[in-house]
């Protein structure tokens, strides 16, 4: 057996051990303190982020007839270029993903949303907007149809609608089937079956599709 004088040395080892002098606390403390102000001063002196210059590229767009040079920022949309940047606002800005047709413009003779090509991508190329439809103050056929059938009604949609509706004829002649084409092999009639299923781009919120389908049946005569 250890004696106990062996226990109380053991024990007074332990206390030495685990028990920190008021020497050694104010000595940690002092340490950390240090090392926070050390921290914070590198945070401090950290230089902020700092948003990159947006790069811009020049275009030269032939819109409606007329020649216009541009200096744009590489992001911007050729919906954005034509309404913040030339004041053509009647094609419209709706969902801004493509997926409405409210900002349809035909490119080239061809229809697309606006909305998802940047204006850089159309360097050269011929747009043609709501704007340019018509001969003067002569209406194009579409826009004369839309009127005599009343084919809107807050007309939001109307110039996508009367734009696509363009390229859609453009397509027909050219001989382009769509899903509910019959015989792929010759020339689809424009049924209203056609007409629907090749303007399912084109959303309308008030539902006037009816008179939006009659209206581009009465343009196609006089087309």
């Amino acid at each position: 057996m250890r004696g106990t004088a062996g226990l109380m040395s053991d024990h007074s080892t332990r206390d030495r051990r685990f028990d920190p002098s008021r020497r050694t606390v104010i000595g940690s403390c002092a340490a950390l303190a240090t090392l926070g102000a050390s921290l914070r001063g590198r945070a401090e002196a950290a230089p902020a982020a700092v948003d990159p210059q947006p790069q811009t590229m020049s275009v030269s767009l032939e819109i409606n007839g007329t020649r216009h040079d541009l200096t744009l920022d590489t992001r911007t949309t050729l919906l954005d270029a034509l309404r913040e940047h030339l004041d053509l606002n009647g094609s419209k800005k709706g969902c801004d993903h493509g997926q409405c047709g409210a900002c349809t413009v035909l490119v080239n003779g061809r229809r697309i949303n606006s909305c998802l090509s940047l204006a850089v991508m159309h360097e050269g190329d011929s747009v043609t907007t709501i704007e340019g439809l018509a001969d003067g103050d002569n209406l194009h056929p579409l826009q004369a149809a839309f009127l005599h059938h009343d084919g809107y009604q807050c007309g939001y949609c109307t110039p996508g609608q009367i734009c696509s509706a363009a390229g859609m004829f453009s397509e027909l002649e050219a001989g382009w089937p769509s899903h509910v084409t019959d015989d792929i092999t010759q020339k689809a009639s424009l049924t209203d079956q056609e007409i629907r299923e090749r303007m399912s781009g084109n959303i309308c919120r008030c539902s006037a599709y009816p008179n939006i389908v009659a209206a581009i049946r009465d343009a196609s005569t006089k087309i």
